[in-house]
C-alpha cells in the first residue's frame, strides 16, 4: 500500500521500497524523484485504504458473476426462448451485493 499511495501523490514518482511497515521501511527515490516526506505518504495510506474498503462491493461482484462465455450463453437462450435469465442472473448479484 505504500507503493499505492506513493502513486497516488506523484504518479511519475521512481522509487524503491525495502520493507512493508511505513515506520521501519526505508525509500530510495530514483530518477531525481523529489522525496516525499513518511507523513504526506501515511496521510495518503489512509485515503487509499479508505477507497480500497468502499469499492469491496466491485470486487464482491467481480466473483459472483457468471463467466463471459455463460453470460452469452444465457443472452443467446434468452433471446431464442423470450426469457430474462441473463438479466435476472445480473440483477441478483447487483442485489446481493449493494453499492
Amino acid at each position: 500500500m505504500i507503493i499505492k499511495a506513493i502513486q497516488k501523490i506523484n504518479p511519475k514518482a521512481s522509487v524503491t521500497v525495502r520493507g512493508s511497515d511505513i515506520n521501519t521501511c526505508t525509500f530510495e527515490w530514483l530518477n531525481g524523484t523529489t522525496p516525499i516526506s513518511k507523513s504526506d505518504i501515511e496521510a495518503k495510506m489512509v485515503e487509499v485504504q479508505a477507497e480500497y474498503d468502499a469499492n469491496q462491493y466491485q470486487r464482491d461482484r467481480a466473483t459472483a458473476y457468471p463467466t463471459i462465455q455463460d453470460q452469452l450463453d444465457m443472452q443467446y437462450w434468452d433471446n431464442i426462448n423470450g426469457t430474462t435469465t441473463w438479466e435476472d442472473a445480473i440483477a441478483k448479484v447487483k442485489a446481493d451485493n449493494p453499492k
